[in-house]
């Protein structure tokens, strides 16, 4: 599992899971629907990018997005009320 909490690293993640996949940007441009220059944008800019070419390519890349709630509100959440 990756986390994500600046565009730096989702730059980098992108990049390491679509190496690890062995894929090129053209490869992974073609399985999107986009130009090779285009995944070279998106992997330098992830931050500039539209949630659905990101979600597009994560999912091209067999993982998925998920977004956890900060530690403090899942515990405040289990905590049972006091009266």
């Amino acid at each position: 599992m990756y986390l994500a909490d600046s565009p730096q690293q989702l730059r980098t993640i992108l990049r390491s899971l679509r190496q690890a996949r062995g894929m090129t940007q053209a490869q992974l441009g073609e399985r999107i629907g986009v130009t090779q220059k285009r995944i070279a944008r998106i992997e330098a800019a992830p931050e500039k990018t539209a949630y659905d070419q990101i979600a597009r390519i994560v999912t091209a890349l067999g993982g998925r997005l998920v977004i956890d709630e900060p530690a403090r509100h899942r515990v405040a959440e289990s905590e049972p009320d006091s009266w």
